[in-house]
């Protein structure tokens, strides 16, 4: 498991819960001003995941109204950005000059080493994902960055919606990965982070060579995931899509156990395989599965399948439906 910590206010007594989770949020981003119409019985909760030097904390709270005074940022200014997710609720953000109102599915950063002001607007909870990254792994000068504060950052396409299904993966299965994993999912996370506000800035040609190469690859293996059903995904289409050669496109992919072609081979197997073992499904002819993720013709879908799995798909149906020990299991 990624090393993690969990914290909820209503462990604690009534009247303490505001005043910690207030030394708790000190303590994870920077000293601030709070305050709540909330305070008297203050409801929130955060699970921090530590990911190499940075944090990703899902979490959900009451409203609350947060400012970092120009005399706290004398006394603490730590170099970091903080990001968040919105997942629901209505944020609004005064820091630099700009005001920015984010809603679901938006991104916003902020400079925690400057003033800033952000509250909840109306009285829904708050539920989101926040980072708190240090300025120094992001390869971008922090006088551009200075330039997306407060903005609306939008995480519904493009790099905002590779690092928002990130972010939620992350904090669903969080506890899938092994401790090893967390620096490597930090790279991942700040490769896309980057990448985000380089395109936002049209600064992609200042990304270091190695951050371009990863967060291209993100990119592409997004983009095969999200066309699995067409049957027209070859290795040149995902090529052209991405206006390289495949040439270059086997090579971003070297590293890997499998070619290109495998690997998309392989993610339509595990689709049309959790299809079969789906209850909801039981009934939809195999053929279409086979179909739905991009195996034209049956018998190429059977003989893929049954090269993997030792069995047509037909069986390996059965058997899943089939009362007793031989039934099979989804992982």
């Amino acid at each position: 498991m990624i090393e993690a910590a969990a914290f909820r206010t209503e462990d604690l007594p009534v009247a303490d819960r505001f005043g910690v989770w207030c030394e708790r949020l000190a303590d994870l981003t920077a000293p601030m001003v709070m305050t709540s119409d909330h305070a008297a019985d203050y409801r929130a909760k955060a699970r921090i995941l530590q990911l190499g030097a940075a944090q990703v904390w899902p979490t959900a709270l009451q409203p609350i109204r947060c400012r970092r005074t120009p005399g706290l940022v004398r006394r603490s200014a730590p170099e970091l950005y903080h990001l968040s997710l919105v997942l629901n609720g209505t944020f609004d953000i005064h820091q630099n000059g700009e005001h920015g109102v984010h809603r679901r599915h938006d991104l916003y950063v902020v400079d925690m080493s400057r003033p800033f002001d952000c509250g909840l607007v109306g009285g829904h909870r708050l539920a989101g994902i926040g980072m708190e990254i240090p300025k120094a792994l992001l390869p971008l000068p922090e006088s551009k960055v200075e330039k997306l504060l407060a903005r609306r950052l939008p995480g519904r396409d493009g790099f905002g919606a590779l690092l928002a299904g990130f972010l939620t993966r992350l904090s669903a299965n969080a506890d899938g990965y092994r401790p090893a994993d967390g620096p490597r999912l930090g790279t991942v996370l700040v490769d896309l982070i980057s990448a985000l506000f380089a395109h936002a800035l049209d600064a992609e040609h200042e990304l270091p060579p190695g951050t371009h190469r990863r967060s291209l690859t993100l990119r592409i293996r997004a983009f095969v995931q999200q066309h699995l059903h067409d049957p027209q995904l070859t290795v040149s289409a995902v090529a052209a899509a991405h206006h390289i050669s495949v040439s270059y496109l086997h090579r971003l992919f070297e590293t890997e156990d499998v070619t290109v072609a495998a690997w998309i081979r392989e993610q339509r197997l595990e689709r049309a395989r959790r299809d079969l073992v789906d209850p909801v499904l039981r009934t939809t002819p195999i053929h279409e599965i086979g179909r739905r993720w991009g195996f034209a013709h049956p018998a190429a879908f059977s003989r893929t399948f049954r090269s993997v799995h030792g069995v047509s798909p037909t069986v390996y149906r059965r058997k899943q439906f089939q009362p007793g020990p031989t039934t099979l299991q989804s992982p």
